[in-house]
């Protein structure tokens, strides 16, 4: 019988009694290795603690698999959707295991206790946290795993632990002896799991740090990757759902007659949807003769007493309540500002964004009578799970949801309502025959929800005769995306959503006054990649540079005498992006200039230098440069993928079109049509540096964002004189 080798590592923390010795439990071909772990947990399952699972006495928590022929399968217990987690995550695991990196591969956990982030306590994906959580426990999985074969092969081989070697999944022994990883597993899984184990020095790494291709290039490169939305078992049948046009709605009258005459349809079901509304879900032999259903329904949707939300009016509310003091977050005396020789009085807006990721939404479910098998590529499996069985009426152990490789998502697949996710099953409750397939269209991904909030900022700054700060009031207006959610309690004081301000005043040393309105609409909001720094940077970042041009100053030079002595990450990013840029020295060719702007997000800093000109009225980037500080780069390559990925997103967040608006509650964009996002076109050369570093690694999935869009308006200045105060740019209203 051929067997393999399940290694477990902690995720809260193990249990220092009891470990000595294994429960060993049969699991195919192979074996489980499986301890107990503490009933710890972090802020969000104390949050989330009346609606999890409890904890089993003993977790598999399975992370690491040997197989006889010396491959090694890390499971990945993070949502892959782009960000590079199927390869940095088993880097850290092959780092401490000395294995032979060509040797390794990858997959994606299922929802599980075991893979629960240690840090938070629920598994997620989301924060840019995966690397940054996972550093410590990751490599002390892999450096358990080692410690048992040494102790396994120095045991066979009657010498010290001590003299025998692993290298490359080899062990090898004073006297010449040798054996794989693949040929010892099974005696390591007799040995006792160590409670306490010593990590590599980092002097020492062969892996961590190394430029190293994707394990899933290869496989989404071929178009050989199966994505959610390839998965289909067989007997599957195929949903699309007919949401109400007003968030909230409900369908009044429908006649079926007619979706129910084209071939291939089976039903036409009403299902409860997001928000308190319902619709109705069109099943199907395919996606193609559901569509055709849906189009061909006749619906009469009550949408009475429900807010209709109008983005022109939406914003002329905004900017009215934005004259007004909100709730208080930074106090500061602003009095100077009205007897000050020289002022800025800026108002700026900021529309709804969609995240529209290539893949839209998808999930399978299999619901049985006392069962609820669901593929999806969802970045919350914890919540996602339990809302899943809570809709299908089944204890939470009665789900099992497998995690899907997802072509994108930004946020949309990290909501605390778990839509989707609640749709798919409430569908298939209804449908009672067997396995569906929700799938969202773009035009349902777009027109669907949920949405970076709109916002409107005032900003007024006073400067004395020499170009000083003397005061500096701010008032922020916008819906919170945190108020009603699990996440409320650790991240909304007094009132005030903390992603909303995050990165306000940082990393100057400003006199700054900030209040915020947290205003409630009939939309639902989300975060969307970088989270609030979507808009708190472009703010921060343009008006520093005015302040600059005020005091006439070179903008970095202004941003170096400025930025506070305790920022100076930041400081080193923009020295960094300044240096290798050229900015000041080269010469640029006639019609282009420099935009420079920088800001940190999940305690990595960014900092740009865009060289940009105008063509046909509209900004064109030529290239970026950065320089980022994100501590020890764990993977170079996936760093310099997301900083070029971040940065492309960015900049379409300043294109036309990039909007989401709202007449009489209803989306008006369906498609990439009407709702531009950044192309291939769009795409400048990008040069990625990193300030060297050997402190451990933050986050890199989303900073690459927020500076983006500043450092291209204030290129704009330089070449226009016009101070751009609204996303997406409108140079003609500018």
């Amino acid at each position: 019988m051929r067997k393999e080798w399940f290694m477990a590592a902690q995720a809260d923390g193990v249990a220092t009694e009891g470990v000595s010795r294994r429960t060993f439990l049969k699991a195919g071909s192979g074996l489980v290795l499986g301890f107990y772990v503490a009933s710890g947990g972090g802020r969000f399952a104390r949050a989330l603690a009346a609606d999890a699972p409890a904890k089993p006495p003993v977790a598999p928590n399975a992370f690491l698999h040997i197989a006889p022929d010396n491959t090694v399968t890390i499971q990945v217990n993070r949502l892959e959707f782009g960000q590079g987690v199927h390869t940095a995550l088993p880097m850290l695991i092959a780092e401490e295991l000395d294995a032979d990196w060509s040797q390794v591969r990858s997959s994606l956990a299922p929802a599980g206790d075991p893979y629960k982030d240690p840090n938070f306590g629920i598994q997620m994906t989301g924060g840019s946290t995966a690397v940054k959580h996972s550093w410590q426990q990751h490599r002390e999985i892999g450096a358990r795993a080692r410690a048992m074969l040494v102790a396994a092969a120095a045991e066979q081989w009657k010498v010290p632990a001590s003299q025998v070697r692993a290298a490359k999944g080899m062990l090898t022994g004073p006297s010449g002896q040798s054996a794989t990883y693949g040929a010892m597993a099974d005696a390591a899984m007799k040995q006792p799991v160590p409670t306490e184990v010593k990590l590599k020095d980092q002097k020492d790494f062969t892996i961590i740090g190394k430029p190293t291709p994707r394990l899933d290039a290869r496989a989404k490169s071929t178009g050989t990757q199966q994505f959610g939305m390839d998965f289909k078992p067989e007997g599957t049948k195929v949903a699309v759902v007919a949401r109400p046009p007003v968030f909230g709605g409900k369908v009044k009258k429908f006649d079926a007659s007619k979706a129910k005459a084209i071939p291939g349809v089976i039903d036409v079901i009403k299902v409860d949807t997001d928000r308190g509304g319902n619709g109705l879900a069109v099943v199907a032999n395919g996606y193609w003769p559901a569509k055709q259903g849906r189009e061909a329904l006749v619906v009469e949707w009550d949408t009475e007493g429900l807010e209709k939300i109008s983005s022109k009016k939406q914003i002329a509310e905004y900017k009215a309540l934005a004259k007004k003091a909100g709730t208080p977050v930074k106090k500061a005396d602003v009095a100077a500002i009205a007897k000050a020789p020289r002022k800025i009085s800026a108002t700026y807006e900021f529309p709804y964004l969609a995240h529209a990721p290539m893949e839209p939404l998808n999930c399978v479910v299999d619901l049985k009578g006392d069962s609820c098998t669901i593929w999806a590529g969802s970045q919350f499996q914890t919540l996602d799970a339990v809302a899943a069985a809570k809709a299908a009426g089944l204890a939470p152990d009665k789900v099992t949801l497998n995690t899907m490789m997802a072509g994108g998502g930004f946020g949309r697949r990290a909501v605390p309502t778990s839509d989707y996710i609640v749709e798919a099953v409430s569908v298939a409750k209804a449908w009672g025959r067997g396995p569906v397939k929700l799938i969202w269209s773009r035009e349902d991904d777009i027109k669907g929800g949920y949405y970076r909030p709109s916002h409107v900022h005032q900003a007024d700054i006073g400067f004395d005769a020499k170009g000083n700060i003397v005061g500096w009031n701010h008032v922020i207006v916008g819906q919170s995306i945190i108020t009603g959610t699990p996440f409320e309690p650790m991240m909304v004081k007094e009132g005030v959503d903390a992603t909303m301000v995050e990165g306000m005043g940082d990393p100057y040393s400003v006199p700054m006054n900030l209040s915020v309105h947290n205003v409630k609409a009939n939309v639902p909001v989300l975060w969307w990649r970088s989270v609030g720094s979507t808009h708190t940077a472009f703010v921060m970042e343009t008006l520093i540079d005015e302040a600059a041009h005020v005091a006439r100053m070179d903008p970095v030079e202004y941003r170096r005498k400025l930025i506070d002595p305790k920022h100076a990450r930041q400081l080193a990013a923009l020295n960094l992006a300044v240096e290798k840029s050229g900015y000041g020295k080269a010469k640029l060719p006639k019609g282009q200039a420099w935009g420079v702007a920088l800001h940190e997000s999940f305690e990595t800093s960014v900092a740009y230098v865009v060289v940009a000109s105008i063509r046909n009225g509209q900004p064109k980037v030529h290239k970026v440069t950065a320089g980022v500080h994100c501590n020890l780069p764990v993977n170079p390559m996936t760093i310099e993928a997301q900083v070029q990925g971040a940065a492309l997103m960015g900049l379409g967040t300043t294109l036309p079109g990039a909007a989401i608006t709202l007449k009489d509650g209803v989306v008006e964009q369906s498609n990439f049509n009407d709702y531009a996002v950044a192309r291939m076109t769009d795409m400048p050369v990008v040069e990625v540096f990193t300030v060297a570093s050997t402190d451990n690694p933050t986050g890199m999935g989303e900073p690459g964002l927020p500076p983006l869009a500043p450092a291209l308006a204030n290129a704009v200045f330089k070449l226009t004189g016009k101070r751009v105060r609204k996303l997406p740019f409108d140079l003609a209203k500018a």
